[in-house]
């Protein structure tokens, strides 16, 4: 709400040490762009009345400013009347461009932080629509349901909806048995090197994934039970195994399990218009040691469910008393979570499920995701998915080669679990 301070998880995303915590959804259509005021006509009218948009940012301070960063919480700050409007603009430049730019800058604290980019597309007869916000704004589910009400027989967003806090009940993530249970929260894992190949420095890729290599992969599962998910988990496991296959074993590291951050929607069904940030990153065992991709599958098959339950007490608890000390907990803390033998990648899925989809009567042909800037060393596998197709995003932050290698492994492992299905 507005005037409020931020909860513990959006509180960490703005004190993210690795570049300003900026992420974004861009969809793809063809045919010509509409005109920024049309644009601009669009989302005053799908969005208007959303507490959530027109929010800015306030970092802690006072007399004091060094003991605000330790003590002090970020809080939201109302902006009313502010015009939605005023945050639509275009550019003359692709995804790649935006990326290299804007994801690396931060938003102006005197506005709201976000904003839609009208972009050309990388061939003609095509554009893009990015959404780029400060990821404590707002969540992947958020940004679905934003852009969704854009699209033709989208309808103005319910702003009672959009403030629908997820209560005590929320829906949580539950391994399967196979898991062996969840780790611990600071339980330290093993840790995959990445290419490291060019100057240090934050990188993104970006590419297609062919329908029928992919619908072959999830046809290789036992039963056919395997959802896109599932494959997508068990492609990001091959291409860590190969990297581990390439680096020098070590004996007592080798031993550890691999952990995979998944991010969860912890929406429950009455609440899944709500606006922020409602997730929560859950770990799961990536199966490095299976040699055979049909059986990396099948152990990725079922491995992450979702049940809709109470908060315990304790676990309110907990989230207080370490968000009460923002900048101790994260100086405590950041040192493991962020660490790559804490968890070497983040497997994130985005998807819109309506058929037909189109803007002004131009169809959408991809929707494309691009994460924050991962911890050092770890890499974010990001795949964007609606009715005409997947596209996986790669973003890294060690050599500037590194997402685009991490990519084309990615194809390879998803062709080998396909070749299982043939």
């Amino acid at each position: 709400m507005p005037g409020s301070h931020l909860p513990l998880l959006e509180e960490g995303m703005a004190r993210w040490p690795f570049g300003p915590p900026n992420a974004g959804i861009a969809l793809d259509f063809a045919g010509a762009p509409p005109a920024l005021e049309e644009l601009r006509a669009l989302v005053e009218e799908r969005w208007k009345a959303l507490p959530r948009l027109t929010q800015t940012l306030v970092a802690p301070g006072g007399a004091r400013p060094r003991l605000a960063w330790w003590t002090g919480r970020h809080r939201w700050a109302r902006a009313d009347g502010h015009e939605l409007g005023r945050q639509v603009d275009g550019a003359d430049g692709t995804l790649r461009d935006a990326v290299r730019q804007w994801f690396h800058t931060p938003f102006p604290a005197d506005r709201p932080p976000w904003g839609l980019h009208l972009l050309r597309g990388s061939t003609e007869g095509e554009f893009s629509l990015l959404f780029r916000m400060h990821h404590s704004l707002l969540d992947g589910r958020s940004l679905t349901t934003l852009l969704r009400a854009l699209l033709d027989d989208g309808r103005p967003l319910d702003c009672a909806a959009s403030l629908a806090v997820p209560g005590p009940r929320r829906r949580t993530a539950r391994p399967a048995p196979g898991a062996g249970g969840p780790p611990g929260l600071l339980t330290m894992g093993r840790a995959v090197p990445l290419p490291h190949r060019g100057p240090r420095e934050p990188a993104y890729a970006l590419v297609a994934l062919r329908a029928d290599v992919l619908r072959a992969a999830r046809e290789a599962a036992p039963a056919r039970t395997a959802t896109t998910n599932d494959v997508f988990l068990a492609a990001v496991t091959g291409v860590l195994r190969s990297r581990l296959a390439d680096s020098a074993p070590d004996s007592r590291s080798a031993r550890r399990q691999v952990w995979l951050s998944v991010p969860v929607d912890e929406r429950p069904e009455d609440c899944g218009e709500f606006l922020g940030n409602a997730f929560a990153n859950v770990r799961v065992p990536a199966p490095v040691t299976l040699a055979d991709p049909a059986a990396r599958l099948t152990a990725c098959t079922g491995l992450l469910t979702t049940v809709t339950r109470p908060r315990s007490t304790a676990e309110r608890l907990v989230e207080g008393t370490l968000a009460a000390l923002p900048g101790a907990t994260m100086a405590l803390a950041g040192g493991t979570i962020f660490a790559p033998d804490y968890a070497p990648a983040a497997c994130s899925y985005v998807h819109l499920r309506e058929q037909g989809r189109t803007l002004a009567g131009r169809p959408l042909r991809s929707l494309n995701i691009v994460p924050m800037v991962p911890p050092a060393d770890t890499a974010t596998f990001a795949l964007g998915g609606c009715t005409r197709g997947h596209t996986l995003s790669v973003a890294t932050n060690s050599g500037n080669q590194d997402a685009t290698l991490l990519a084309e492994a990615f194809l390879t492992e998803l062709a080998l679990l396909a070749e299982g299905g043939g």
